[in-house]
């Protein structure tokens, strides 16, 4: 089940507050604790709250602080986007999200408004934040002013788009259709969408188009001369008051607002009258134009009458008058709560709400983006503080990801190293790192140093190493702060950026040793694609895996997989894919997934699998067809080290993807290494995933 959705257009105007308003109502009648987030909003004045957000949290009395509704002004996304900085944008609305989501069983999302510039950036936002937040999308397209046929091309062309980004759509929601097209849109629309999608079609409700006299007022910037206390009076038609009062008379409707000069007193007592006669429908205000006002007797009169309608003055002309009230698009606010009951029973009468109900329960959000990952990574390593070890102290890149791991309180930290030269390190690289929030320790000088020596030679000594052996490898920073951890000084280990990967695990296999019933020691890498994140293993250990070693990598994979929240779809990867090639390395791979699926059934497994045939649908279900995994595989099992470590370096600098890891599997605690070439987001990355690590043990 899901727990949000998010209301998307595509373009402006189409009325998806009635479907915020009437999805809001919906799950309150199913739960108390219902949160609504509208992560760009179009209001520029810090001053002024944005209408549609004020008046959801006022109407249904929502506990949410106004300032946690929204993360951007639609302004503030245009700046990012010119700055490139996109990715932090993207960051800001997912944690902002998340803070909210923590406190509710189910969160309402709505898309911007496309008011203004920069529509085709504005949808890509759009899909980018639906799809980071995991949200279902319910998709609302105007037919307001639009043919049938308009319309569903128009539906089937923002569905398309929303698809090719992999953002799926619960369901189509065509609102403002002539009543007459309504048959003939759902049909075409049944033919034209996936079978199963939702399709739901709302008639023009003119209450819901038509605005108020305050929304009028606002508008023309008028100023109110009588009836204020009528302002809320709604505006259904407008008609311009420059014939004879007999001819004026024949063109009056329910719900009419006249603009005529403020001089043509026969116009204005003439519309004060028939709001007053039975014979007439009612007036609902009245405009004068060009600054003209009544000459005082005609006001006198006026303010003597029992009954008065809004009329107000504007000083633009009558044609420039009538021109920006046709320009006029309500809103619903709220100080029309009349508007807001009618808004909630248009939707309750034309949506099917048991469907959407199923749709939402039945809902399973497929796929983890390297946003929505990064994130949940910083939340799992913050909700369990851990220790982590840094035997490379003195090197820069260090220092530098460790001043931002203290700065976001995710882990406490050791460093290994001469505590004076990495003090003039730290001041020298100007970093705002407070020496006293870490530790730093000296392997030869530390007070632990004699007891570590001690436990080495006890655990090595059968493998002829004496005392004087265990002292000597007990000052070298990687036999130091492996020891830390094997005795608990310290929950887990990173190194690698100045010590090769055997310099950095070999202490690990000496004496923290691997879990039970696992014989090898493997590594992943966490690839941060565009749009996903896959597992990639092995890709730093095992040069040349015999099929029992590459089965166990799959499976210690496919765990690593699913406690980081990625569901585990295991691809094992070779030069032909099923049954098509023949070789040793192929029946080497054949053999690993045969391992696989006898020790652990419950995987979702296919091997040999070729690369494209592995993550591509379409490839894999041409060469694939009924697999589970082809096409959509999470897991990329390498049948070797070259292999895989070259793949992962090629796909990393070619799509610009980020690679953390390498994460290091099997062992009894946590100990992991870093490329020689690694930068301080590597470093940073791979502290927070052993954190994580740590909490398992």
């Amino acid at each position: 089940m899901t727990k949000n959705i998010f209301i998307a257009s595509a373009e402006p105007y189409t009325g998806k507050s009635v479907i915020a308003f009437g999805m809001v109502n919906m799950l309150l009648a199913k739960t108390q604790k219902v949160g609504y987030f509208k992560p760009i909003i179009a209001q520029e004045d810090p001053a002024k709250k944005e209408q549609h957000i004020e008046a959801i949290l006022d109407y249904f009395s929502l506990p949410i602080n106004y300032a946690d509704t929204y993360a951007f002004t639609r302004q503030q996304v245009l700046h990012q986007s010119e700055a490139e900085n996109t990715g932090e944008m993207i960051n800001t609305i997912i944690s902002k999200y998340k803070k909210l989501e923590e406190n509710y069983d189910f969160t309402v999302i709505e898309g911007s408004d496309f008011l203004g510039e920069g529509i085709a950036f504005e949808f890509e936002s759009n899909a980018q934040i639906a799809k980071n937040l995991g949200a279902p999308v319910i998709m609302v397209v105007s037919g307001k002013d639009k043919t049938a046929s308009q319309l569903v091309n128009t539906a089937t062309t923002i569905y398309r788009n929303f698809l090719m980004r992999d953002v799926q759509v619960l369901g189509v929601v065509a609102n403002m259709v002539a009543l007459d097209d309504t048959e003939k849109i759902r049909e075409a629309l049944s033919k034209q969408l996936p079978a199963g999608t939702m399709i739901t079609i709302i008639p023009l409700e003119s209450g819901l188009q038509s605005p108020t006299m305050k929304e009028i007022t606002h508008a023309l910037n008028a100023k109110v001369l009588f009836g204020e206390e009528l302002m809320v009076n709604q505006v259904d038609h407008f008609i311009t008051g420059a014939m004879m009062l007999p001819n004026f008379l024949r063109h009056i409707k329910e719900n009419v607002l006249i603009v005529t000069p403020g001089d043509r007193g026969d116009i204005i007592i003439g519309s004060l009258q028939a709001n007053l006669s039975a014979n007439y429908p009612k007036v609902a205000g009245i405009v004068l134009s060009a600054g003209t006002l009544p000459d005082e007797p005609m006001l006198r009169l006026i303010e003597g009458l029992q009954t008065v309608i809004p009329i107000i003055s504007v000083e633009m002309g009558t044609f420039e008058t009538t021109k920006a009230i046709g320009a006029i698009h309500s809103k619903i606010t709220i100080d029309n709560r009349k508007k807001i009951e009618l808004a909630i029973d248009v939707f309750e009468k034309y949506v099917d709400v048991q469907v959407l109900d199923d749709k939402i329960i039945t809902f399973k959000y497929e796929g983890i983006t390297p946003h929505m990952f990064q994130y949940q990574l910083m939340k799992w390593a913050k909700s369990q503080k851990k220790h982590i070890v840094l035997p490379e102290g003195n090197d820069e890149r260090v220092l530098k990801a460790v001043e931002k791991l203290i700065s976001q309180e995710i882990v406490e930290i050791t460093l290994l190293g001469d505590p004076l030269e990495i003090g003039t390190t730290i001041k020298r690289l100007g970093l705002t790192l407070d020496i006293n929030a870490i530790h730093i320790h000296n392997p030869a000088d530390s007070d632990h140093y004699d007891d570590y020596v001690e436990t080495l030679y006890e655990l090595r000594k059968t493998k002829n190493v004496n005392m004087e052996m265990a002292r000597d490898m007990m000052t070298d920073v990687s036999y130091y702060g492996t020891m830390m951890v094997y005795k608990g000084h310290a929950d887990g280990m990173v190194s690698g950026a100045v010590h090769t990967t055997q310099h950095t695990i070999r202490p690990a296999l000496q004496f923290v040793k691997t879990k039970k019933g696992v014989s090898v020691v493997s590594s992943i890498f966490f690839m941060c694609l565009p749009e996903r994140v896959a597992i990639f293993g092995d890709c730093a250990v095992n040069p040349n895996p015999t099929a029992q070693q590459l089965a166990e990598i799959a499976i210690s994979s496919a765990e690593s997989s699913a406690r980081f929240g990625i569901e585990p779809r295991i691809a094992m990867l070779s030069y032909s894919s099923g049954s098509s090639g023949e070789g040793e390395d192929v029946e080497r791979v054949r053999e690993a997934t045969a391992i696989v699926k006898e020790r652990r059934p419950d995987l979702k497994i296919e091997g040999p699998i070729q690369y494209d045939a592995a993550v591509d649908p379409l490839v894999g279900k041409q060469k694939m067809p009924g697999s589970e995994v082809a096409g959509r595989a999470s897991v990329l099992i390498f049948p070797d080290l070259n292999t895989g470590n070259n793949t992962y370096k090629a796909v990393q600098r070619e799509t610009g993807a980020l690679a953390i890891g390498p994460m290091l599997q099997g062992l009894n605690k946590p100990i992991n290494d870093l490329s020689r070439g690694c930068t301080v987001d590597d470093i940073f990355n791979t502290v927070v995933i052993t954190a994580i690590q740590c909490q398992d043990n």
